[in-house]
């Protein structure tokens, strides 16, 4: 047998049993002392399988050696390709590059460690793992920086489930108020971090753009929770991040040139696309508050036109006209 079965071999026998004989070990696998000695010292240091030498009795035994806070879990029956840890490394990368602070690095690293670790026993060198850094690139266009404390004790009110009380500015009025949430769920969206959480001052749904919450608290009170149908609904329908229960249909009727890029894009989960006789491509999308919106149809003027409804295209057309007049044309 090769050494991935002869590995899954070793894990389901010594699970199986209350202790284990090195013999018969050995004529289970049919394998050499020296290369079963190999291979349980791989599953117990690499892998942190709970293998365990009993020298009284000369048997080996499968059970956790404590109740450690950090102590490794199985994922029984679960084995790498050097392919798939490459791709692990890659996510981990990802995510160490779009999360502030280190909420998850802290826990990312020994797994990261590990898949090295891994890499290696597949006769891959260190230079292969170090190498993604250099050949992944993650741009944040617009982003804006969350301090790292502030992501950290808004995602650990969150996974706690309990209130918190923040010091939030809004960026279209520019108020500051203080607020009590209850923490919903992250959104990553446009490369920045926004918080959908239930709003005590206002009663309602809101989004709240993580960089403008300020000295966040976590409370004692727990978080109420809000029906993922309700939080869909009001915060994921329409367009953007300006969303709403109330939702209509945008239109957008796009040149052959700009069509070979937009026809590619997602702008929205439930978006209808088609081209036209003339090469067109026509694109319905929901929305609810025609923001942001309508910040996209302008960055694509004047190679798309807003077909429906009237009310979208009176207000685009505003805006163009407006920004011809502060130009002075």
């Amino acid at each position: 047998m090769n050494k991935t079965d002869r590995l899954h071999h070793i894990t389901t026998f010594l699970r199986s049993r209350r202790r284990t004989t090195l013999a018969e070990l050995l004529a289970e696998t049919g394998a050499s002392r020296a290369t079963l000695m190999r291979d349980l010292a791989w599953l117990r240091d690499e892998l942190n399988h709970p293998i365990h030498w009993d020298r009284e009795t000369q048997c080996y035994h499968w059970r956790a050696s404590g109740q450690a806070e950090d102590a490794p879990e199985e994922l029984a029956g679960l084995w790498f390709k050097p392919s798939e840890v490459l791709a692990l490394l890659t996510l981990e990368h990802l995510l160490r590059e779009i999360q502030p602070g280190d909420l998850m690095q802290r826990h990312l690293q020994p797994l990261e460690q590990r898949l090295k670790k891994i890499l290696r026993q597949s006769g891959l060198d260190n230079a292969t793992a170090h190498q993604l850094s250099e050949r992944i690139r993650v741009i944040g266009l617009g982003q804006r920086r969350v301090p790292p404390q502030s992501f950290e004790t808004v995602g650990l009110a969150l996974s706690q489930r309990r209130r918190l009380a923040v010091q939030y500015q809004a960026r279209g009025s520019g108020e500051h108020t203080e607020r009590t949430v209850s923490p919903q769920r992250l959104v990553y969206y446009r490369s920045n971090w926004l918080l959908d959480a239930w709003c005590h001052k206002r009663n309602e749904l809101r989004s709240f753009s993580l960089d403008t919450i300020r000295k966040p608290v976590v409370m004692n009170e727990p978080a109420i929770d809000v029906d993922t149908e309700e939080l869909n609904q009001t915060l994921g329908n329409g367009y953007g991040i300006f969303s709403g229960k109330a939702v209509q249909w945008a239109t957008l009727r796009f040149t052959p040139e700009r069509a070979r890029w937009v026809a590619a894009e997602q702008w929205h989960p439930e978006q209808k696309g088609e081209w036209d006789a003339q090469g067109h491509w026509v694109l319905q999308i929901p929305y609810s508050d025609d923001r942001e919106l309508v910040m996209d149809i302008l960055r694509h003027t004047p190679e798309v036109d807003v077909l429906a409804p009237p009310a979208l295209r009176a207000v685009v057309v505003k805006k163009m006209r407006e920004g011809l007049s502060r130009w002075g044309v």
